[in-house]
């Protein structure tokens, strides 16, 4: 039960980094100052990373899961806490007895099942009378609609309304909180704070701020059958910080690779650049030898014209003087030739023989 288990993005497992990080563990902080000293139940307990950490605090702890994988891996991890057990079961039908809990804890849960009334009805069954639901929800106008994201493992999300609609009857006493990650600056005092205080600010418009956060990515809703237990429950705020500064290394790290791959942008660029001018001077060089043989094809073309000409001509003068030859070759002009000469004789000057 030692092998590693792949991260799918459906479980949470410890030692996965970024946002999920901050938003698992922090649910599990925030529940476990309310639910301190109580009998615990947590719904979907998966890896059994949060139980444990409510079982720091409270009197005892049961994990419950569907996948019989999980749970035995839970309990191999965890196995030297004695106020904590795991337990398979599905959370529609949990396999304890009635009013056998005083919370239950069920993060990132119900999104993921269809029948989500049986499922609450089913918390309320195995709660005590007083009992208290700490549960986390996505928002869905904010976690998919907003962000144009679907989340291949949710069955059913829902909204602020749909999400009270289906407490309400079960459990009418409610606090809601919002959670979401985002950069925040800190100022806190040395000695333990009494007030707090958080706001949204924009650069856009400095001057106005707007107190709380208006666009919760997570609901988390404490509620009971009793209004006295939801009245005990303090609206305060709750910040995690991060001792190992996770996502800020990550940025940095992304920061310095990005850095190394605009200064390599900007290498290539004048690499480019450079090619370009060469590119350019063979355009020109293209362009004068183009002319050059343009110049050189109309010049072979006129000595081609005057070659043929002149061919013409030899070629003419070699025909008449092949007549000429096949003419005194006959015998008539042997026979004429005495005649001719004497004719020729009788001139003062000829050059014809």
């Amino acid at each position: 039960m030692n092998a590693e288990v792949p991260f799918t993005g459906e479980r949470f497992l410890p030692g996965a980094r970024g946002e999920i990080w901050y938003e698992h563990w922090h649910r599990y902080h925030f529940a476990a100052t309310l639910v301190a000293g109580m009998d615990v139940l947590d719904v979907a307990c998966g890896a059994g990373y949060g139980s444990a950490l409510l079982a720091r605090k409270c009197r005892c702890v049961t994990g419950v899961d569907i996948s019989a994988d999980a749970v035995e891996r839970a309990k191999a991890r965890y196995a030297d806490f004695a106020s904590l057990e795991f337990r398979q079961g599905d959370c529609a039908a949990l396999p304890f007895p009635d009013a056998s809990f005083d919370a239950v804890v069920s993060f990132e849960t119900i999104e993921h099942i269809a029948a989500q009334e049986k499922f609450l009805d089913e918390i309320g069954r195995v709660l005590r009378p007083e009992g208290l639901l700490i549960l986390s929800s996505p928002n869905r106008p904010e976690y998919s609609e907003r962000r144009g994201f679907v989340n291949p493992y949710h069955v059913r999300e829902l909204d602020r309304a749909e999400l009270a609609a289906l407490l309400e009857p079960r459990f009418p006493h409610a606090r809601w909180f919002g959670q979401r990650l985002s950069f925040f600056s800190l100022v806190w005092p040395e000695e333990s704070a009494r007030e707090g205080e958080v706001f949204e600010a924009s650069e856009a418009t400095a001057e106005l701020v707007s107190p709380g956060h208006a666009r919760p990515l997570y609901f988390i809703v404490a509620a009971s059958r009793r209004a006295e237990v939801v009245a005990g429950i303090a609206p305060r705020l709750s910040a995690l910080a991060d001792r190992d500064e996770w996502v800020y290394n990550d940025y940095a790290t992304a920061f310095r690779n990005e850095k190394i791959q605009w200064d390599r942008g900007n290498t290539l660029d004048g690499v480019v650049a450079e090619w370009q001018d060469h590119f350019k001077e063979a355009a020109r060089q293209r362009d004068v030898f183009e002319k050059q043989i343009v110049e050189l094809s109309a010049q072979i073309g006129r000595q081609a014209e005057r070659f043929a000409a002149e061919h013409a001509r030899v070629a003419q003068h070699i025909q008449a003087q092949q007549q000429e030859i096949e003419r005194r070759a006959g015998l008539r002009w042997w026979l004429t030739l005495p005649l001719r000469r004497f004719k020729w004789a009788l001139r003062p000057a000829s050059s014809d023989p």
